[in-house]
């Protein structure tokens, strides 16, 4: 984050940033670092106090703002009832490795091993777009620690020969990189126009895109294009593992970053344990465009069938769950 000490204070970007991380902090949350050793680093919130009669849940990021700004707006209605952990994905906000990984799976083992060490030892999760591919890999690897799983707008079943056969509404991969990890308002407005609907990018002066990108998308540019690059290479969908989980997949209807055929293609993947709802009038950010819909959705999912968290029903060993 390419921002100086006085400078920040005029950053309508930065500005917001602290108010986000303070309405964390005021929600129950606490921001802390974990090594993970192996030259990895992960920074997550969690919760200042861990409720053992509360199940968990995890809120996983895509590209783009960072968790704060993603899931702000949703974040109060689950700190009430869930144990609620934030984690910053490897190369976005404080998280970083020196290993050379860049697969989703080696995401995927980054936040569960960061889970364990919070004493988490089964939970939910919603995964937006990129976060739900890790979400999915999570899934697959770990199916006993994983509960109930909301995909958002995850290509997960994407598959590499699509790009090439024009699926997608760019030209290559280089295009993509260029959209997807905007360094210039041109291609910041370009990246709201295939996430929004409605995009009011081009209704918005350079210098706050400008700022935006100061802020947002100046860190670890060659390891979030390495992350991109390793979604797609070799991808085929029948090298895609099945998960058993109960699974809410939620899309925008006129998603252009990962078209609506790709959350059809996920359900028929994954079978009867998954339900698609698909969102009108909505694209790629669906989280944030239809912000109400896509919380009514989370709550029928996660809400209304919600069971307590198994260590409640043992209290002698409450204490150990929690530590």
């Amino acid at each position: 984050m390419r921002v100086s000490k006085w400078s920040k204070y005029l950053s309508f970007t930065s500005n917001r940033d602290w108010l986000y991380r303070y309405s964390f902090g005021n929600a129950g949350l606490r921001s802390i670092k974990t090594d993970l050793g192996e030259g990895t680093v992960m920074h997550c919130w969690v919760p200042k106090t861990h409720n053992a009669s509360r199940p968990n849940i995890l809120l996983v990021h895509g590209f783009g703002a960072n968790a704060m700004w993603q899931y702000g707006e949703h974040l109060r209605h689950f700190t009430s009832r869930f144990n609620v952990y934030v984690p910053d994905l490897i190369f976005f906000g404080e998280s970083y490795t020196t290993r050379r990984e860049r697969t989703e799976s080696f995401q995927a083992e980054s936040v569960m091993k960061l889970m364990e060490t919070h004493g988490v030892r089964r939970m939910s999760l919603i995964g937006i777009s990129y976060g739900g591919f890790v979400g999915y890999s999570m899934a697959a690897q770990f199916p006993d620690k994983m509960e109930k799983l909301v995909l958002c707008c995850a290509g997960v079943c994407l598959e590499e020969k699509d790009l090439e056969e024009g699926f997608f509404n760019v030209s290559d991969l280089d295009e993509a990189l260029s959209i997807l990890l905007p360094q210039t308002p041109e291609k910041l407005r370009d990246l709201m126009k295939f996430s929004f609907v409605k995009p009011m990018g081009k209704w918005l002066p350079s210098y706050f895109l400008s700022d935006f990108i100061d802020v947002m998308c100046t860190d670890y540019v060659q390891e979030k294009r390495e992350l991109l690059v390793a979604v797609l290479k070799d991808r085929k969908l029948n090298n895609i593992p099945k998960i058993t989980q109960s699974v809410l997949i939620i899309w925008g209807e006129e998603d252009k970053i990962f078209p609506l055929e790709l959350g059809y293609r996920l359900k028929r993947h994954v079978g009867d344990n998954a339900k698609i709802v698909v969102i009108k009038n909505a694209g790629h950010a669906v989280n944030l465009e239809k912000s109400k819909d896509f919380l009514t959705h989370l709550k029928s999912f996660l809400f209304d069938s919600q069971s307590p968290n198994p260590a409640s029903l043992f209290p002698l060993f409450d204490s150990i769950w929690s530590s």
